[in-house]
């Protein structure tokens, strides 16, 4: 198991079984050292069990932003109910580390098996992770993202962004 997924399995067993929230390894590897968006995925027999990340930095390094993201995903998705201590052994993690995020001038700049979005409009953002099952174009990304920014999916007015993960499992 990778370093960064071990720290978020770490992190959510340890919140879940004693409610506390673990400090970073003394040593961090080179990838928990940087500053960038995370998000942990959470998977329970294939399906959904969480997902929750940031798409841009809130600490100080992909460590503390994998602990802190990792115990959101296990227990404040809004779509499920909080991780138990008995679902620990049949979860799935995945880490993603996203870039810094670019805007999109044309369409023909996205590709969603290789970059995830984020739409804009206002106050209103939403964004997908690339490389989802069953997200297999552009329109179905976008169409996706702008639901889940509470914007109509036909509004053309929102500012579009593309982003690159490197997905640790």
């Amino acid at each position: 198991m990778h370093p960064l997924v071990r720290l978020a399995r770490k992190a959510i067993e340890e919140y879940v079984k004693n409610r506390r929230v673990i400090e970073p390894p003394e040593e961090l590897t080179p990838e928990m050292k940087q500053q960038a968006g995370v998000f942990v995925s959470l998977k329970k027999h294939g399906q959904l069990r969480g997902c929750i990340g940031t798409f841009l930095p809130t600490t100080e390094n992909v460590a503390k932003e994998i602990i802190k993201n990792a115990i959101a995903a296990a227990t404040q998705d809004p779509r499920f109910q909080p991780v138990t201590e008995e679902e620990l052994d049949e979860i799935d993690y995945s880490v993603d580390i996203l870039s810094q995020p670019e805007k999109v001038e044309d369409l023909s700049e996205l590709d969603p098996k290789h970059y995830g979005v984020i739409v804009s409009k206002g106050f209103q953002k939403g964004l997908l992770l690339p490389d989802l099952e069953g997200v297999n174009t552009v329109e179905e990304q976008l169409r996706i993202a702008k639901l889940k920014a509470g914007i109509h999916p036909d509004d053309p007015d929102v500012d579009i962004y593309r982003f690159e993960v490197k997905r640790y499992h």
